[in-house]
């Protein structure tokens, strides 16, 4: 029953990461948690069933011409490189720093993308520099509490460097894509891994992703932003909760 649980977790994960272009973590650590997993543990399974989402997701937005993998690899990189330092931070570093950083940046860069008119056209910032740096920072600090880090890539890419919204999210899944693998592979050298977990979720993301990444494609933009700012709202809320238990 266990398992057979965790595939349809994946499918409601998977439907949420490939419409908002997230990969997951913020639903999947509390499931695992609830389940009786201890944090590690749960942020090894998470990453594992990003990593499956976010490479089915990336191939389904390039097909439909959303993802121009050029200037997105500067910005997988970035992941790939920062989420590699991840399982040494999750050694040293204590929770609470991590998710303060993250609260921080989250609250500015949706305020960011609150002020930005949706159909303004823009010339999006391409700097390969800054397009990596954001990255890095993000792939640092998200992966090592158990988040993809691409539900901050969107309001920056958008706020910030000027992304077509449907835009920044596909790159949000590619980066996600890099910075799991990476996160995956730091984790797992660290034991903090359960790869049958993982493979269930995984797997049910499949189906999940597939659905959701479409229904993006078929979202009008300004209803794509009010959904996008009720889940930041909803994931102030709960990193707030989670921060005062702490």
């Amino acid at each position: 029953m266990l398992f057979v649980g965790l595939l349809v977790v994946g499918v409601v994960v998977g439907f949420i990461s490939g419409f908002f272009g997230i990969g997951g973590g913020t639903v999947v650590v509390p499931v695992m948690l609830a389940l009786g997993y201890d944090i590690k543990s749960a942020v090894g399974i998470s990453i594992m069933q990003m990593l499956f989402g976010a490479i089915f997701g990336s191939f389904i937005n390039y097909k439909a011409g959303l993802l121009k993998i050029g200037r997105g690899v500067y910005l997988g990189l970035g992941g790939l490189f920062g989420a590699s330092t991840s399982g040494y931070i999750i050694s040293i570093a204590p929770e609470i720093l991590l998710e303060s950083i993250l609260l921080a940046t989250f609250i500015f860069s949706i305020i960011r993308l609150y002020l930005t008119p949706t159909n303004e056209a823009q010339t999006p910032n391409d700097s390969k520099f800054l397009l990596f740096l954001v990255g890095f920072f993000v792939g640092a600090i998200a992966i090592s509490v158990g988040i993809g880090g691409a539900v901050f890539i969107t309001p920056i890419l958008v706020g910030f460097l000027g992304y077509d919204m449907k835009k920044a999210i596909s790159m949000g899944v590619f980066f996600v894509m890099f910075a799991s693998l990476s996160g995956f592979i730091s984790m797992a050298y660290h034991g903090h891994v359960q790869y049958l977990e993982g493979a269930f979720l995984g797997v049910g993301a499949l189906g999940g992703v597939y659905f959701g990444t479409k229904t993006t494609h078929k979202t009008d933009k300004k209803a794509l932003k009010k959904w996008f700012l009720l889940l930041y709202v909803v994931m102030i809320a709960l990193m707030l909760k989670k921060m005062l238990l702490n």
